[in-house]
């Protein structure tokens, strides 16, 4: 047995367990990380990638910027790709209780 005491490891005095504090959060933070993440994993630059935010009320909307280069892979063949990017980011939304909508720019 260890003399390692159980109260070491409940040291939780600063989380009170309150996940619902709005204060402080960014709207459409964690659609803007998924699009983010998706991007600049199928492009060739992913140095060249970035999303701008737009907020309103209940929605984001996501501007994606890539190199001219990588256009055609973001947006596929007949756009299936682009269009499975949009359904992510819609759910990662949706997660968050926002409306999240992808425009590819160019």
């Amino acid at each position: 047995m260890s003399d390692v005491h159980d109260d070491e490891f409940d040291n939780d005095e600063g989380d009170d367990g309150d996940d619902d504090v709005d204060g402080n959060r960014i709207v459409g933070a964690l659609p803007k990380n998924v699009l983010t993440y998706l991007a600049t994993s199928i492009v060739e630059d992913p140095g060249a990638v970035v999303v701008e935010t737009e907020e309103r009320r209940n929605s984001v909307t996501l501007r994606l910027h890539v190199g001219p280069s990588d256009m055609g892979r973001v947006i596929g063949r007949r756009g299936r790709v682009a269009q499975a990017i949009r359904s992510v980011v819609r759910a990662a939304g949706a997660r968050e209780g926002v409306e999240a909508s992808v425009d590819i720019v160019d």
